[in-house]
């Protein structure tokens, strides 16, 4: 069984920093592509950044470039995204997501999920 499970949300003050990381089980972890997605209340579900089988290559929507890392451990089976420079319009439930072979910023192309982990930045 395929698990995927988030953790590292929390509330932080505008300008903060937060690791958010996801923990996979259950799947050949280096063969899949792996994202993040978010989603604010009655807002639909959002790209947020990507990052390819081996970790080589990595992808952001613009409104994250120069604030959000996302990285992979393929040996410990977990995926990271490193949030800097919070700010409100940031706050969203968070969504790790895997895909084999190759990433898509489209989330209904994803074949797994975690449960999500919210993150609340205050202004």
């Amino acid at each position: 069984q395929v698990q995927l499970v988030e953790s590292g949300g929390g509330l932080v003050q505008a300008g903060g920093s937060l690791r958010l990381s996801c923990a996979a089980s259950g799947l050949t972890f280096g063969a899949y592509a792996m994202g993040w997605f978010r989603q604010a209340p009655g807002k639909e579900r959002e790209f947020v950044a990507a990052i390819s089988r081996s970790g080589g290559s990595t992808y952001y929507v613009d409104s994250v470039k120069g604030r959000f890392t996302i990285s992979r451990d393929n040996a410990k089976n977990t995926v990271h995204l490193q949030m800097n420079s919070l700010k409100p319009e940031d706050t969203a439930a968070y969504y790790c997501a895997a895909r084999t072979y190759a990433w898509v910023r489209i989330w209904e192309e994803y074949d797994y999920w975690g449960q999500g982990t919210q993150v609340t930045v205050s202004s």
